[in-house]
């Protein structure tokens, strides 16, 4: 065990700067990272293929002899045998969630209303033709990840997804992302990744479609890349380190608020994770139960964790009333929020920019990541005060539609064309006026 330990900030000794120190995130500058991208986005648009596969072995240490860029049907049949079954049966059981959750979100495929007699205005949906879904593999191997990106784009129609992710060091996918590739229903999965995986899907290469999307989180390397193409190919805010708040009343169990805390400080020592409470007993014993379940951890997740929590991205936040926790988790806006509560429920109005909240006891953060439906590609950094999780939405755009029958017309041509006169343009004017009155009674 090392001498860090979790920080208690007691926000009514706090000046205004150091709470705005809690309030922000770990930044990382991207500037050199978009220097070393720029030659390896050269490559890929110069070279396709053959770029991807040569990038493998520099950046992935991966052995890509007698490779090619998309996994086979043969690969993926092969590791189902390589899976051990009850980890098919977890994959298959999240997907069914995830996907049951994402067909929800669908919308109509067009709707109208008229707003006005012989006015009919709505909406047509239409999905993306083609977009690429990304699974990071820096620090392990997420199939949760290819479910969450992959499902939504499946149920969102999109003809052409494509799955882009790191080969392993012998050249191959993980199984756990090819069965999970299959059970979403894409049956394309490229092994590219970082940098390299965004040229090709802002490019196109023998292999890979030239997509108009990409989504999934990543490295540095991957978001500076999305950054250089953003007028190549089009992408959401990227997923940045995972970050939570736990938000804890006097009734919570501070034995369970301790082992949730740690969900999202493991993922690395960039993360930020924040108990909070008014209950100066409740923080006590937190803090007192905190050491029995790091030492339940590896001693590399185990020093991310302390790391976060000992430092102004962690630890326990006290505040004097519930009002002042509520107003802290607002304008922190975090990716996740638990509820600790026999009653958790009352403080649901309460946290209005969390992007995603869970309720009570049995909602662990766990869940949430992996089996329990809703998406896990969320905003972070503060990003949850105006953007929403990863959805069906996002692989899906609309065109308006509208009609006017001459009813309709004959009423609000005249509007239209006062309107178009003070704003100075004559010609949307003289297309409502009486002119065409004239051209359309001689049609007849």
């Amino acid at each position: 065990m090392t001498e860090k330990k979790a920080a208690l900030h007691r926000l009514e000794d706090y000046s205004q700067d150091q709470i705005a120190e809690l309030l922000s995130r770990t930044a990382d500058d991207l500037s050199p990272y978009m220097t070393q991208v720029a030659p390896v986005i050269e490559q890929v648009l110069e070279r396709g293929d053959a770029a991807l596969l040569a990038l493998a072995e520099k950046f992935d240490n991966a052995d890509m002899t007698g490779k090619q860029v998309l996994a086979t049907e043969e690969e993926t049949d092969a590791a189902f045998d390589q899976l051990d079954p009850d980890l098919i049966d977890a994959l298959g059981y999240a997907a069914d969630n995830i996907r049951r959750f994402h067909e929800q979100q669908k919308p109509e495929q067009e709707w109208s209303v008229e707003i006005r007699p012989g006015v009919d205005v709505g909406e047509r949906a239409f999905p993306i033709q083609k977009v690429a879904l990304y699974s990071p593999r820096g620090k392990g191997s997420f199939p949760s990840v290819t479910l969450m990106t992959a499902i939504p784009a499946v149920v969102a129609g999109v003809p052409e997804p494509v799955i882009l992710t790191p080969p392993g060091m012998d050249g191959n996918i993980d199984p756990a992302t090819l069965v999970a590739a299959r059970l979403a229903g894409v049956q394309m999965v490229a092994k590219a990744g970082g940098a390299q995986a965004v040229a090709a899907a802002a490019f196109g290469t023998e292999s890979i479609p030239k997509c108009q999307k990409i989504e999934g989180p990543g490295s540095p390397w991957f978001v500076a890349a999305k950054r250089l193409l953003a007028d190549k190919i089009d992408s959401r805010l990227p997923a940045g380190p995972s970050e939570v708040i736990v938000l804890a009343d006097e009734t919570a169990n501070p034995e369970l608020a301790a082992l949730d805390i740690l969900i999202e400080t493991e993922h690395g020592p960039d993360s930020s994770g924040f108990l909070v409470t008014w209950s100066e007993q409740l923080a006590e014993k937190v803090l007192a139960s905190l050491p029995t379940y790091l030492a339940r951890m590896s001693p590399l997740r185990q020093d991310y964790a302390l790391t976060v929590l000992s430092s102004t991205n962690g630890g326990i936040v006290l505040t004097k009333t519930a009002e002042q926790a509520y107003q802290f988790i607002n304008n922190y806006a975090p990716e996740h929020c638990q509820i600790l509560s026999k009653q958790p429920e009352q403080h649901l109005d309460k946290i209005t920019t969390a992007s995603e909240i869970l309720l009570g006891e049995y909602a662990a953060g766990s869940l949430a990541n992996y089996m329990m439906g809703p998406n896990c590609v969320l905003p972070t950094s503060g990003a949850a005060r105006t953007h929403s999780p990863l959805g069906v939405r996002d692989f899906m755009r609309t065109a308006s539609v509208g009609r006017v029958s001459a009813e309709g017309y004959a009423e609000m041509a005249p509007k239209t064309e006062i309107f178009a006169r003070y704003e100075g343009f004559d010609a949307h004017a003289n297309a409502v006026s009486s002119l065409r009155g004239k051209l359309m009674a001689s049609d007849t």
